[in-house]
């Protein structure tokens, strides 16, 4: 997780009431129901996604556990540098998922940020098996982060709404080949019936 007085703009050992102050204000700037029907609807989410995962943990735990959590690696003992993921957000922000995807495969770090950032470009990729797959594992290994469970619901549900409107034509893609052969084909057996002709080559 990004340092969550970074998310919340504020100076680091900022006490409750002063990020209480500062959350409210981002909701009120990044609250996704300003974005409906926007371009930046979908960054909206992300973006208030994090606020709360900020809040979330500072108001829970407080500033000495979130330093104390994330100075140390999880093996090794070497020192966790959390640039290394703000620097994979921002390649995916960016759109350039693969370098993203380079840099995590090249890491042997597999944190809960590590599966979830995974998770994120297949997302992007349209690869929605593995995305979920990682996406899950990401909130299996910390379930309290809102971030991972927000976006994670969030494609559960959308996987959910694609089923049930693929179902309504069969189990099949509305707009396969066949489809639109039988169609083509139809139209033009009744364009010549009248004297006319649809498709001129047959």
């Amino acid at each position: 997780m990004r340092d969550p007085y970074e998310v919340l703009e504020i100076n680091k050992g900022a006490g409750k009431e002063e990020i209480q102050k500062a959350y409210r204000r981002l909701v009120k700037k990044y609250h996704p129901d300003q974005y409906r029907n926007h371009p930046l609807e979908k960054l909206a989410e992300e973006k208030m996604a994090e606020i709360n995962a900020a809040y979330d943990y500072l108001m829970k735990n407080g500033a000495g556990d979130y330093y104390k959590g994330s100075g140390q690696s999880r093996g090794g003992g070497r020192e966790y540098d959390d640039s290394f993921f703000q620097r994979i957000r921002m390649l995916i922000s960016n759109g350039d998922y693969h370098t993203a995807e380079q840099l995590l495969d090249q890491s042997s770090t597999r944190t809960a940020e590590w599966y979830y950032l995974k998770g994120i470009i297949y997302q992007r990729k349209g690869w929605y098996g593995q995305a979920l797959s990682h996406l899950q594992t990401a909130v299996n290994m910390e379930p309290g982060n809102a971030e991972y469970r927000s976006t994670l619901n969030a494609m559960n549900y959308d996987n959910r709404v694609y089923k049930e409107r693929s179902s309504q034509y069969g189990g099949r893609d509305v707009d396969d080949l066949c489809t639109i052969c039988q169609c083509l084909i139809c139209t033009d057996c009744c364009c010549e019936c009248m004297g006319s002709d649809f498709i001129t080559c047959c």
